[in-house]
């Protein structure tokens, strides 16, 4: 298995792995829905819609296929990263969708005609993450050489370069009130950051290996993590992340 993503109702999920397709599964009794096939090789990234109605997966074979769940229509495919595509994500709108590459690029696309309208370059090494801010004015992107690019959600310009990790990054995570980013990577350590400011706020120990996977719950009062160490951890961060008294711990 290579990734999953949930609807936004939380009743499907979505699967891939190294055989070239993407699984859709009933999450309620766990039964396979459907097996949607088109990729020419293993597919790498998953993002659903926020209305649920298209699932974009991106591959090793340098393409990105938008899937119509709703009529079952054979996929729309996006051309033009000159290598894997590791990283997909809507705009909260869905209008928008970013892709980041293993060619050093940030694309952006217009779903309504399927267009590439912006390439973003002004980040070095693979681009292994992208995600966009609660309001969409924020995309964030993690980078193979160890920085976080944020960039202006709509017209792609470049915001803010943080910096703080030691090694390669693999995930980034906006809280639900888009005040703070998460970030990980091959350090084993989770980093807050404020995006207000743009300073690093906490650093969170306790992984033995590279970092793969982040998520805030929707109420952002735990931060999930994912690590090559074979644990998932749960991160406390209901208390002020801004000051002294946070409460940040990993049951």
């Amino acid at each position: 298995m290579t990734c999953v993503a949930f609807s936004p109702d939380g009743r499907t999920l979505a699967s891939a792995s190294w055989d070239r397709t993407v699984k859709l599964w009933d999450v309620a009794s766990g039964r396979e829905l459907k097996i949607l096939s088109g990729h020419a090789g293993k597919v790498t990234s998953l993002a659903y819609s926020p209305d649920g109605k298209v699932l974009a997966s991106g591959g090793d074979d340098k393409t990105i296929k938008l899937w119509d769940l709703a009529s079952g229509a054979a996929p729309r495919t996006l051309a033009g990263h000159a290598d894997e595509v590791s990283s997909v994500a809507f705009s909260p709108d869905g209008k928008t969708l970013a892709s980041g590459g293993h060619d050093d690029t940030v694309k952006l696309w217009d779903l309504a005609g399927g267009a590439e309208t912006r390439t973003l370059t002004e980040q070095t090494g693979q681009i292994n993450a992208v995600a966009f801010s609660p309001d969409g004015k924020v995309l964030a992107s993690a980078s193979f050489n160890t920085t976080i690019k944020l960039w202006d959600g709509a017209s792609g310009a470049p915001l803010r370069t943080l910096m703080g990790h030691t090694t390669a990054l693999f995930a980034v995570a906006f809280s639900p009130d888009g005040k703070v980013l998460a970030s990980a990577g091959g350090d084993h350590t989770v980093k807050l950051w404020d995006l207000a400011k743009g300073i690093g706020l906490r650093a969170l120990i306790g992984h033995g290996a590279a970092i793969r996977s982040l998520a805030f719950s929707p109420d952002g009062k735990v931060l999930a993590s994912a690590s090559a160490d074979k644990t998932i951890k749960l991160w406390d961060v209901s208390g002020d992340v801004f000051g002294p008294e946070a409460n940040l711990c990993a049951p």
